[in-house]
């Protein structure tokens, strides 16, 4: 009999291919668990498989008397409380690395669009507005790469991906992080050291409480006229409503976003400025990255079931 899998956020069915075949799948379709399976069921449920971002706290876990790992499709798992996990002995997953490819490619398109406003230029000419020779002052010259200030917040996998990926396009490279890291990149003791120094903010960090609303009024301020906010981490760390009054002050000149505080709603105070550029959060949604967050995920799976340490656990205390 094969062992049996909560799925317990919402996935395509297509996403879910690879586990169906090595594991039997009880599937909420992002329901309450309750709600689709009965109490018997949920109560043999070992493992089960999350979105990182999900909400997943003591309250939902204690639905589960016999839980013992908590797997995360993805790099993050910022929806998961560690503590209540790390209490109820219960082992976290993810994919470390597996997407950080993908999610720097964004990366680098979305502060590219941005900086040189590739959505505006596309209207312009959709528009009949360059044929007629209409005068534009979005389409007046914008700085180009080479020398250009990056400072990317977050020196990990996706981090280093998009520092080496702005070095090659003749940038200077500034970072910041909870720790120096032996890197060509100038390195910066504060956020706001960083913020002073870059014109592009590339937000790498990974989510959590420490990091609630960190890039805020004060830091984008510090970016000035000219910079940039490009964010591929999570939502929660920017100041959304800040992020719109220094939009439309021009406190700061565009943004590139992937990721918001409410997903799957971006608000329409953002939706509706042409300095911004839009992504749905798909940062890791390649072929090759599902490959290898697929592939993370089975084997943390396999070796939760055989009674070994998950390869790719998250550390909990």
């Amino acid at each position: 009999m094969a062992d049996k899998i909560l799925i317990y956020s919402r996935f395509p069915k297509t996403m879910m291919a690879r586990f169906a075949e090595r594991f039997e799948l009880l599937d909420t379709g992002g329901k309450p668990a309750r709600e689709v399976f009965s109490a018997d069921e949920l109560g043999d449920i070992r493992a089960m498989l999350t979105a990182g971002s999900s909400p997943l706290g003591a309250e939902a876990m204690d639905l589960f008397p016999k839980l013992g790992a908590i797997v995360c499709y993805g790099t993050g798992y910022d929806g998961v409380d560690l503590k209540a996990a790390a209490a109820r002995n219960i082992a976290v997953g993810h994919s470390p690395g597996a997407n950080a490819a993908s999610v720097a490619d964004i990366a680098m398109t979305l502060m590219l669009a941005a900086t040189r406003r590739i959505l505006v230029a596309d209207q312009y000419v959709r528009s009949g507005d360059w044929a007629a020779s209409k005068q534009s002052p979005m389409m007046r010259p914008q700085a180009g790469m080479p020398g250009r200030r990056i400072g990317v917040y977050g020196m990990g996998e996706i981090g280093r991906k998009i520092a080496a990926r702005c070095a090659a396009f003749e940038s200077e490279v500034g970072y910041f992080s909870r720790r120096k890291y032996d890197l060509p990149y100038q390195y910066f003791p504060t956020l706001e050291a960083l913020a002073d120094w870059c014109s592009v903010l590339m937000i790498a960090v990974r989510a959590g409480a420490e990091t609630q609303h960190v890039v805020n009024a004060d830091i984008l301020k510090r970016l000035g006229a000219d910079g940039y906010v490009v964010n591929i981490a999570r939502g929660s760390v920017v100041d959304e409503k800040a992020l719109v009054a220094a939009l439309i002050d021009k406190t700061i000149a565009g943004a590139g976003l992937d990721v918001y505080e409410k997903e799957p709603h971006a608000p329409d105070a953002l939706t509706g400025l042409p300095n911004v550029v839009f992504a749905p959060h798909l940062g890791g949604h390649t072929l090759e990255s599902h490959v290898a967050m697929q592939s993370c995920v089975l084997a943390n799976l396999t070796a939760f079931f055989a009674g070994r340490s998950l390869p790719y656990g998250v550390k909990l205390a």
